[in-house]
């Protein structure tokens, strides 16, 4: 019963201890082997706005299933795991002394690294959180160019410059001696991220910050990788991931969100986007990464129609979602229904062999729709 009113507060309903110890003292008077009874008495006491019957009726069916204890423990869903205090997301000083042993690069043997590959984030130990952690920095993923509208001149180029070739051979009357050759200009790939830092996320948010970064790093340009986090609001992170020490740009990131922990609106977020910030950072053959569980709070039409017209502006729109790893998830929830129409492609983001099998398509040629 305290598991679920955390999960009623992932969706902002203000669950207080107070009204969870109503509930324990309603169902003395209700049949507990009515799904009915026990459903209504929670509602009673727990909902205290009908705006929230949604999300609590969405939230009671995903949570009361059938499930024996072992496999509620290894669920692979963030929306079940224990909120963490954000004191322990703060990142520790980098020049912080330790027993000696550095921390911040932990010796990963070969057994470790095939251990770790397939372990879900949410079983990670803290030792092994910061194994992964350096796995993931270790990453090699480069995003294919993309062509420029613009040329430049180049002797291997295909195409004569006729403009160019007659202004040189002006001095050698009609005769045309030099030919100059356009070629088109290849260009970093723009790849924009944008990660779900709610209540539901925290299990995973940290880690896949520790990609987004790895990623706005490895990146030969990295003016074209653009970060973003959102929750109820939408925070551009691109010059806080850009800091090259790791911790001191991951604890500015932290800092600099206000929503981390809170509910998602992932519609009004990608409105924000589209007003503030696409014409900016949207360029010519771009890569869009949407990095959510889908648990969203806001209009699903909104978030219908917003990802529809970035569907229509990115080349790629591509959906990461470590609930999708589970084997018996379906996304059934109002915010992936309202998604799933409009993504390239559906991802599960769960562990760090996920992430692998998602570097290796950065890095395909033809992971282009146009270009």
């Amino acid at each position: 019963m305290v598991l679920f009113a955390r999960l009623l507060r992932v969706g902002e309903l203000k669950v207080t201890p107070t009204q969870v110890s109503s509930w324990v003292e309603a169902l003395d008077h209700v049949e507990l082997g009515s799904k009915h009874q026990v459903k209504d008495a929670a509602r009673a006491v727990l909902v205290s706005d009908s705006s929230e019957l949604a999300w609590f009726d969405a939230a009671f069916e995903l949570f009361w299933q059938r499930r024996d204890a072992e496999e509620l423990n290894e669920l692979e869903l963030g929306l079940l795991v224990q909120r963490q205090d954000r004191t322990e997301l703060q990142l520790a000083e980098p020049g912080d002394k330790g027993s000696g042993e550095s921390a911040r690069e932990p010796v990963i043997t070969w057994s470790d690294q095939e251990r770790l590959r397939d372990k879900p984030f949410t079983a990670l130990n803290h030792q092994e959180r910061r194994a992964v952690e350096e796995l993931i920095a270790r990453l090699q993923f480069e995003p294919p160019p993309v062509t420029s509208r613009r040329k430049r001149l180049r002797r291997s180029g295909r195409e004569i410059d006729l403009r160019s070739a007659l202004r040189r051979n002006l001095k050698n009357g009609a005769e045309l001696i030099e030919l100059p050759r356009l070629h088109k200009r290849l260009r970093p790939r723009p790849v924009i991220a944008l990660c779900d830092v709610s209540g539901s996320m925290e299990a995973y948010s940290r880690l896949l910050l520790h990609f987004v970064y790895a990623l706005s790093h490895r990146q030969k340009s990295r003016s074209r990788v653009e970060s973003f986090a959102f929750g109820t609001r939408l925070t551009r992170l691109s010059n806080d991931l850009r800091i090259r020490q790791i911790d001191a740009a991951l604890r500015a990131a932290i800092e600099r969100i206000g929503d981390w922990g809170g509910g998602t609106r992932t519609g009004e977020a990608l409105r924000t986007f589209h007003r503030h910030w696409a014409p900016r950072v949207l360029g010519r053959g771009a890569i869009v990464l949407i990095i959510s569980d889908g648990w969203d709070r806001g209009d699903p039409r909104l978030l219908g129609k917003e990802l529809a017209r970035l569907q229509r502006t990115c080349d790629q729109l591509i959906w990461l979602n470590p609930l999708l790893g589970s084997a018996d998830y379906e996304p059934l929830t109002r915010g992936m229904q309202a998604a799933l129409p409009h993504l390239d492609r559906f991802l599960p983001v769960h562990n760090l062999r996920s992430l692998e099998q998602l570097a290796v398509l950065l890095d395909e040629a033809d992971l282009s729709r146009r270009s």
